[in-house]
C-alpha cells in the first residue's frame, strides 16, 4: 500500500516535477478513486498542491482533479479560498463547467461579505 495519497497519485499518473517511483503495487485507476474517495480534505490538498503546484500543470487527469476539488469542497464547504481554486482549475477546462466555477465564485464571494 502506498504511503500517502500524493504517492498513490505519483505512481499512477506520473509527476510533471519529479520521476516516477519504482513500485510494484497493483495500480488500479478504481484502487486509487478509492482512495481518493475517503481521503481527508488535508491528503487532497496536498496531493493537488505537490502534483499540480501551478493548476495548469501536472499528469492528474482533469476528472481526476475535479473530482478531488470536490471532495474537498465537500469536506470544507465555507471555504471561499478553496472554492475560488476549484474554480479556476474548472475554468481551465471549460467551457463544459463555466457555469459551476461561475456559481462556485458567486458563493466564495457571498461568504466572504457575510463574514
Amino acid at each position: 500500500m502506498h504511503s500517502t495519497l500524493t504517492e498513490h497519485a505519483r505512481c499512477l499518473y506520473g509527476d510533471e516535477y519529479r520521476p516516477t517511483p519504482e513500485c510494484e503495487l497493483e495500480h488500479g485507476e478504481h484502487y486509487f478513486v478509492e482512495e481518493l474517495t475517503f481521503a481527508d480534505a488535508d491528503s487532497i490538498l496536498a496531493m493537488l498542491n505537490e502534483l499540480s503546484p501551478h493548476l495548469v500543470d501536472g499528469h492528474l487527469p482533469v476528472w481526476i482533479r475535479n473530482l478531488a476539488y470536490r471532495l474537498v469542497l465537500l469536506q470544507r464547504p465555507d471555504e471561499p479560498t478553496l472554492m475560488r481554486e476549484a474554480a479556476d482549475s474548472l475554468y481551465l477546462h471549460g467551457p463544459d463547467w463555466d457555469d459551476i466555477a461561475a456559481d462556485l465564485r458567486h458563493r466564495a464571494d457571498a461568504l466572504e461579505a457575510a463574514a
